[in-house]
């Protein structure tokens, strides 16, 4: 009987600490990649995928320093300007074609397909996280996983 109530409360304690090591939510981004347009000096897209952290924030800007400036949309054809999107605490939030995006203006000519650019993503708590966005083409299909 003692042996039962022993090995019980070693399996309650076992599990509380593994409960209690249990990793908190990392915020990150991943899956970036930018569509150049398929008119010259209109804007490229930029899209990639946000995983919250602990705490809710919203995502205030993406830049990338081979466009002059940058703007976060939703929507598809009637599209729309935001200044913000909120990242949900673990919550993923992604920016994908016909939804969420980022427009990227003035992009420098030079940027092929191909390249892999830096987008800086800046959060409202001032944190800023790099993510590399692979180029494709204006026709080229989307990158597999995105």
């Amino acid at each position: 009987m003692r042996r039962a109530i022993f090995l019980g409360l070693s399996a309650l304690v076992g599990t509380a600490a593994l409960t209690g090591c249990s990793q908190k939510p990392e915020l990150y981004a991943e899956e970036g990649w930018v569509r150049l347009a398929a008119v010259p000096g209109r804007p490229a897209a930029a899209y990639f995928i946000v995983h919250g952290g602990p705490k809710p924030l919203d995502l205030i800007s993406v830049s990338s320093d081979v466009a002059i400036t940058s703007e976060m949309h939703e929507g598809g054809m009637a599209m729309k300007k935001v200044d913000k999107v909120s990242i949900p605490a673990g919550g993923t939030v992604a920016f994908q074609p016909g939804g969420r995006h980022v427009m990227l203006y003035d992009m420098n000519p030079g940027v092929k397909p191909g390249r892999i650019l830096s987008l800086l993503l800046t959060f409202s708590d001032g944190t800023r996280l790099r993510q590399g966005a692979r180029v494709i083409g204006a026709a080229d299909p989307a990158p597999q996983g995105s």
